[in-house]
């Protein structure tokens, strides 16, 4: 792979044994990959953050690195709200170690905004042909598909070396050759709200890595609606990348065969993982929009959940809405920040939990060891309002 003169010279440690070792993760990438060089980078998004997944191990990794991020770098979810972490039942040593995660983070200039949905509170961060190194599969799938820009499924290691750097390896989705669709899904159902997931989950299990073009009978998916397709196949599968017809940023020719799912198909999978039983709902996986949190609002407005709700969002929304996340807790259910039910060992206490996400339908039972139900969002707040 080549390497600049600048890039040598970090690589041989002139700048530093920090930089030295993030240039060593970085060109390893780039030799497995066959990549030809190295590519700056206009934002990072960091994984390895909640300390349930990265133990003792990873915090004494992250703690001993020297030196500023060079370019904009945010945190995936962490494994608890950082302000609200006892309200959740975390036992207070994971407690301390988790906050020395995200300090360890906080010296290198990362920012602590832990999401999984960095592109809902800074628009800056990603644009239509930017190169980026994120982390979190629902992140990647959405900047790559949504918003047009270049980005492979960075590992945690890898990101916080592109962030120190400022660069990443040109191979993957950073080549427009590797772009192209591979495979057209022709959906013949109407869709709506949590369908989307149940359609991502389906795909995702079926395409494994290959790069879906949806044909959608005229359906326009809202953010939301994409946001939740693209975390479902990524999750079921790993799918980065995915198009939508005359909706998201698309090439102009390609060839590939064709799949066709029905109405029947996407009940199945509702079928299959009913919500009976469950004895917590848990919401915001990715992270809720502003949108999401008001729809959420309008349903429990003047109600009493009967079961424990989870609504799991990222900081800086919940605080432009403080209305939403009051008249959301006024029910009895909690809006929760930098962390999603995934990624906590707060939600491992349940036995099942019901989700609106496909993404977590596939996590839930894979990290937490918890069954999953999935349904929609309005069937989610009846369970958790004993209604069902």
């Amino acid at each position: 792979m080549y390497l600049s003169r600048e890039e040598e010279g970090i690589y041989q440690g002139e700048q530093g044994e920090t930089l030295r070792r993030m240039m060593e993760i970085l060109v390893a990438l780039g030799d497995i990959y066959g990549a030809e060089k190295l590519v700056p980078v206009r934002s990072v998004q960091i994984a390895g953050v909640s300390y349930k997944n990265i133990g003792e191990a990873g915090l004494e990794w992250i703690s001993d690195l020297k030196g500023q991020v060079v370019v904009p770098s945010i945190l995936n979810p962490a494994g608890m709200d950082l302000c609200r972490w006892q309200e959740m039942g975390i036992e207070e040593e994971f407690a301390v170690k988790q906050q020395q995660t995200i300090e360890a983070y906080r010296k290198l200039g990362v920012t602590i905004d832990c999401t999984c949905t960095p592109y809902q509170i800074y628009e800056g961060l990603a644009g239509k042909g930017d190169h980026l190194a994120w982390s979190e599969s629902s992140a990647v799938s959405y900047a790559n598909s949504v918003i047009g820009a270049c980005t492979n499924r960075e590992g945690g290691p890898s990101a916080l070396a592109a962030a120190l750097v400022g660069k990443t390896a040109l191979y993957g989705y950073h080549l427009d050759e590797n772009r192209l669709p591979t495979l057209l899904v022709e959906v013949e159902a109407d869709l709506r709200g949590s369908d989307y997931g149940a359609l991502g989950f389906l795909v995702g299990r079926i395409v494994k890595d290959c790069v879906p073009f949806f044909r959608l009978r005229g359906l326009r998916p809202s953010p939301d609606e994409l946001k939740a397709l693209g975390a479902a196949m990524a999750a079921s599968g790993s799918v980065a990348l995915y198009y939508v017809e005359d909706v998201t940023p698309a090439p102009d020719a390609w060839q590939a065969e064709k799949i066709c799912i029905g109405r029947k198909e996407i009940e199945e999978v509702y079928a299959k993982y009913p919500g009976s039983g469950a004895d917590a709902v848990a919401l915001g996986c990715p992270h809720c929009s502003a949108e999401e949190l008001e729809k959420i609002a309008g349903l429990l407005h003047g109600k009493k959940v009967q079961k424990e709700l989870w609504v799991c969002t990222a900081r800086k929304i919940a605080e432009v809405h403080p209305d939403l996340v009051t008249t959301i807790e006024e029910s009895g259910a909690r809006v929760y920040c930098d962390t999603c039910m995934v990624v906590s060992p707060a939600t491992e206490r349940f036995g099942k939990m019901m989700t609106s996400s496909g993404k977590a339908l596939v996590y839930l039972p894979g990290l937490a060891g918890v069954q999953a139900g999935l349904g929609s969002l309005e069937e989610c707040i009846d369970v958790a309002l004993g209604r069902r």
